[in-house]
């Protein structure tokens, strides 16, 4: 059952039986929940009284982007070079590839799921469709020639 009364309903259950003297590890086996949902109850009624019993939203007070302005600029210039710079054996982008080019330069400690890839690449104004082919040159007359 997936509603607020279901919610609350739970909650109170947590805590008459806390109330009562069970453990976490008791009260999750038979209300077949996680003890951690048991614990994060008891926490929350000890901050927040009976308003505890209330579901809140499930949305982050603030969401921060993985990759910073100045790493997302990398990112960007990371997305200029063919992945074969990097010893990739593709030549062309996709987003997995790309997180793990990420975390090879350093740009994340743990290496980054697809969809925060997609995210720092569209912040960045790239629409990320399907495979990205970057033409570049060493030719220092690249950028003039390739305009006219």
């Amino acid at each position: 059952m997936h509603s607020p009364e279901a919610f609350t309903l739970r909650r109170c259950q947590i805590l008459l039986a806390s109330a009562a003297g069970e453990k976490p590890s008791t009260i999750a086996k038979n209300l077949q929940c996680a003890s951690q949902t048991v614990r994060n109850a008891i926490r929350d009624f000890e901050t927040r009284g009976l308003a505890c019993l209330e579901r809140g939203s499930n949305v982050p007070i603030s969401v921060e982007p993985v990759l910073t302005a100045a790493k997302r600029e990398q990112v960007q210039a990371i997305l200029h070079q063919s992945p074969r710079s990097f010893g990739k054996s593709s030549s062309l982008w996709s987003l997995r590839l790309l997180a793990e080019v990420c975390h090879e330069q350093g740009l994340s400690e743990t290496q980054l799921s697809a969809p925060t890839i997609l995210d720092a690449v569209e912040r960045l104004g790239i629409n990320w469709k399907r495979a990205k082919q970057w033409i570049s040159s060493p030719d220092p007359a690249y950028a003039l020639k390739k305009t006219t």
